[in-house]
């Protein structure tokens, strides 16, 4: 792709004249599109525009509740800008916090996953047709403007991103612009998921937080869901081997938890949880001899957990006391 091309789009962007003329005189203020133009994402198409987006005109400068509703109806939550407005904005602020927005959709079972700070992985999302919250600041000079819009597609030739944006169903950005007033934020970036699929760019470290999250929220279903999903990714992982676990411990399943506890405690013999976990659904279900063993077993190594231990295996102790 030459510059020329992706300088010339930016002419149809009000107000962009001025700010180009700077960008084009500096790389280093869009360091990522500069590094795009070397190497495109691997996987990800030249162009892109996800269908099938609604779109909320920003009221008041609720962008935050727009851009959210945006992403959650296309998750398959029916929802209006309206809706949220209690849940992510503040009047004294005229604006919306990053925390809110994350924490609203685990409200309605999704999974909020703020991305990592790179124009690669929005592309990615996109891509894999997952619509890409942003936080920018449109401002100018020492004007701050803080305003959540929503990428929905791009195009690697003409250099253009396409956003919902305040009033703008489809508003074409030039890369460059995108950028400089993305970066301000840090590059700040999210995406929902429906609890049974995964973000395209998620890595098993920075994911299972974002289960565990909407777990904090208590939706049982949903977090079931989720780690489902994520174990068929990362089967190995032992902290959502325990979550699930958890789950169908919650949800009265027991013998569903037993058959993951049993699994996880053969692959981690020394997780004292795993241990601890299986005696008491052992226990819960009339078993309590070889309940017993288990958490005597667990508590032959050193943990941080002998005191839930201890209270475990008093429980088990007076349960065959009573029989």
């Amino acid at each position: 792709m030459t510059s020329a091309v992706w300088y010339r789009s930016a002419r149809s962007t009000a107000g962009a004249f001025l700010l180009l003329a700077v960008l084009g005189g500096c790389a280093s203020l869009v360091p990522q599109t500069m590094s795009l133009r070397e190497a495109w994402p691997a996987g990800a198409p030249s162009r892109t525009e996800i269908t099938g987006v609604a779109f909320f005109p920003q009221v008041e400068n609720q962008c935050g509740p727009a851009a959210l509703a945006t992403v959650l109806v296309k998750a398959g939550v029916a929802v209006t800008p309206e809706d949220l407005v209690e849940q992510v904005y503040l009047p004294a602020r005229a604006g919306s916090l990053q925390v809110d927005m994350l924490a609203a959709p685990r409200r309605h079972s999704l999974v909020s996953f703020q991305l990592a700070p790179r124009f690669d992985d929005l592309l990615l999302e996109v891509a894999a047709g997952n619509p890409v919250v942003i936080l920018q600041n449109t401002g100018i000079g020492p004007v701050t403007n803080w305003h959540y819009a929503v990428v929905v597609g791009y195009d690697y030739a003409a250099g253009e991103l396409y956003l919902r944006s305040g009033e703008t169903r489809r508003e074409a950005i030039p890369f460059t612009i995108l950028e400089y007033t993305w970066k301000k934020s840090g590059y700040w970036a999210m995406v929902v998921m429906p609890p049974e699929h995964i973000a395209a760019t998620a890595t098993e470290s920075a994911y299972l937080p974002a289960i565990v999250a909407m777990d904090r929220v208590g939706q049982t279903r949903a977090t079931l869901s989720a780690y489902l999903a994520f174990l068929a990714r990362w089967p190995e992982n032992l902290d959502a081997s325990i979550g699930l676990a958890n789950k169908y411990y919650a949800l009265g399943e027991l013998a569903k938890a037993e058959h993951v506890l049993r699994s996880t405690s053969d692959r981690y013999p020394e997780s004292v949880v795993a241990l601890n976990n299986l005696a008491q659904t052992l226990s819960d279900q009339g078993h309590n001899r070889e309940a017993l063993t288990l958490i005597e077993r667990a508590m032959r190594h050193e943990s941080k957990f002998d005191t839930e231990l201890r209270e475990t295996r008093e429980l088990i102790r007076r349960r065959l006391e009573q029989r």
